[in-house]
């Protein structure tokens, strides 16, 4: 609500801004401390994408989208400042930037129109957290895939993951990938994603 000095306009600005500042520091001190991914047997989980989510939900897409950006800008500024053999596919911004501002879109599209259909919450936000951590997932691979094909299948080549430069082949690796990785990485940020936004929710109602 409004006053007549437009103050409503304004908290409501800075709440959004602190909202961006606090989830997108949370995803850089994860990406710095290495506590955003967590180790399995076969493979590495992250978390990093998933303020991106919670802030899309909780704030909508704009905000959402402002985490997103950030997080595709410490994203390249980690592959410069600790290279690997994919960090060059990385200083590209519509592999590194534009995947995780699409998280927030289709995160909070997804919910916005399940919680109506739905009449489920928990559920709601589950399936847009599912969807919106493999947009980040599909995001980044398949535009490496599209941009960097030669480069891409020389690398699985390399370390054995294929034996042949096919675009079949490499879209099998690829697809492997988004079965494991990335299925159990978006099952997990349900999980997280869920439990972190319907207690911001309730936190919200109380204050009301």
């Amino acid at each position: 609500m409004l006053n007549e000095r437009g103050l409503g306009n304004s908290r409501e600005h800075i709440r959004k801004m602190v909202v961006i500042s606090m989830l997108s520091g949370i995803s850089i001190f994860l990406g710095l401390t290495g506590l955003g991914f967590i180790p399995l047997p076969l493979f590495k989980l992250t978390i990093l994408h998933l303020p991106v989510i919670i802030g899309a939900i909780i704030e909508g897409p704009v905000v959402g989208a402002s985490i997103g950006f950030i997080f595709g800008l410490f994203s390249i500024y980690q592959n410069i400042t600790a290279p690997t053999v994919m960090s060059p596919f990385f200083y590209n911004p519509i592999v590194s930037i534009l995947p995780r501002v699409f998280i927030a879109i289709t995160a909070y599209y997804t919910y916005n129109f399940l919680k109506t259909k739905l009449k489920n919450l928990k559920l709601s936000i589950g399936i847009a957290s599912i969807i919106g951590s493999l947009t980040n997932t599909v995001g980044v691979l398949g535009s490496i895939y599209l941009l960097y094909f030669k480069s891409y299948s020389d690398i699985l080549i390399a370390n054995g993951t294929i034996t042949s430069s096919s675009r079949s082949s490499v879209a099998l690796a690829l697809l492997s990938i988004v079965t494991t990785n990335g299925l159990a990485e978006a099952i997990l940020s349900a999980l997280i994603c869920t439990a972190v936004v319907i207690s911001v929710f309730k936190m919200q109602k109380r204050n009301k």
